[in-house]
């Protein structure tokens, strides 16, 4: 059969919608980094008190005892010597994300997992937790109540877990303590760095920015990377950046094919193309089923009774049995949608796919994941 006639409901179907991703266009602010603003990576250990009797055993996990101990001596207990065994305790491994030009007493939020064998941080409080970044200082404290999204029932005989119980969070649970050095306005020369490098799209930035300021201060150096003269623009950075990061860019995005084999995902981009191709698909199922029969010999004679193999084999073909010729500049949102009106599985579609990938048929970056 041939899928051009088929396809070309379709094709009408589909011009509007691509018409208008091909004017869609994306703020400066949406697509660029700036070098030098970014986050910092923010790590603790602690400890969760108040569990319902979820938290860490001594036997699996005892250094949750000796950080309670440690605690408590810090806090003018003595308990050196004596046998601690709490259930509502539990170590936990805090992390956070400290953000650029973030100040002293902002609050940030925080990320609570268990490291021990509790069964569940619901109803705990996270203890006062030094919050360090790479070079092992500390930037943030954190404390505060937990947060569980997930439920863990248990009883005599059954048990259900829906989520993950020994995750929780504390929102606005850190107060930064200290802040990283960074004189932004003191910068000669910003970096713009683009999230999704590629030539077009960096001519547009520098076009675009040269354009709006009216002199040649930005430079694209490669696909990825926009300069911008400080010293040509005057004024400060900062005032600089809230000028042009809300201006417009149309950005070219690349045709790319991502297949996830976990979920059957099939995501495309809009300018994947189609040389002319035919196509043949079909699914082989064999089904064996074992029926056994007992024959055995008549009354008062002698003999045994025996079991003979009884063995049914079928083998079935489906899904398209004829051959499907696609003609040349076909969308492959129009192949999708005509292998949808045949009745084929998003797994046979994706190996359809890999299959026109290998042939050179598709004119796409194929990602399988």
């Amino acid at each position: 059969m041939r899928l051009s006639s088929a396809l070309a409901c379709f094709a009408i179907a589909l011009m509007p919608v691509f018409g208008s991703y091909a004017n869609a266009q994306a703020k400066l602010r949406d697509i660029l980094d700036i070098e030098g603003v970014r986050t910092n990576d923010l790590v603790g250990y602690g400890i969760v008190v108040g569990l319902n009797g979820t938290g860490d055993s001594v036997r699996n996990a005892p250094f949750t005892e000796d950080s309670l101990t440690n605690m408590l001596e810090r806090l003018g207990m003595n308990v050196q010597g004596e046998e601690i065994k709490p259930n509502n305790v539990a170590a936990v491994l805090v992390t956070a994300s400290l953000p650029a030009f973030a100040r002293n007493g902002s609050n940030i939020d925080v990320t609570v997992a268990s490291i021990g064998d509790a069964d569940s941080l619901q109803g705990g409080t996270l203890i006062l937790t030094p919050l360090r970044g790479a070079d092992n200082q500390v930037y943030a404290v954190a404390q505060g109540s937990v947060m569980v999204s997930g439920v863990n029932v248990e009883a005599a005989g059954a048990r259900n877990t829906v989520g993950t119980p020994t995750t929780g969070s504390v929102p606005g649970g850190a107060i930064v303590e200290q802040e990283i050095g960074f004189d932004f306005n003191a910068q000669n020369t910003l970096t713009l760095a683009l999230r999704n490098p590629d030539f077009t799209t960096a001519a547009r930035v520098e076009d675009t920015i040269n354009s709006t300021l009216g002199r040649p201060v930005a430079y694209m150096r490669d696909p990825g990377t926009i300069e911008l003269n400080m010293a040509g623009i005057g004024g400060s950075p900062a005032r600089v950046l809230a000028a042009i990061e809300n201006l417009s860019i149309n950005v070219e995005s690349p045709a790319r094919i991502v297949i996830d084999e976990k979920s059957g995902t099939i995501v495309l981009g809009q300018d994947v193309t189609i040389s002319k191709v035919a196509i043949a698909q079909g699914n082989i199922s064999i089904k064996v089923r074992e029926n056994p029969v007992v024959s055995q010999p008549n009354p008062f004679a002698e003999g045994e009774t025996i079991v003979l193999p009884r063995t049914d084999i079928a083998v079935t073909q489906t899904g398209n049995e004829n051959i499907a010729l696609l003609e040349a500049n076909t969308t492959l949102s129009q192949l999708i949608d005509g292998l949808n009106a045949l009745g084929v599985r998003p797994q046979e579609m994706a190996d359809i796919i890999r299959a026109m990938s290998a042939a050179g048929a598709i004119h796409a970056e194929l990602v399988v994941r």
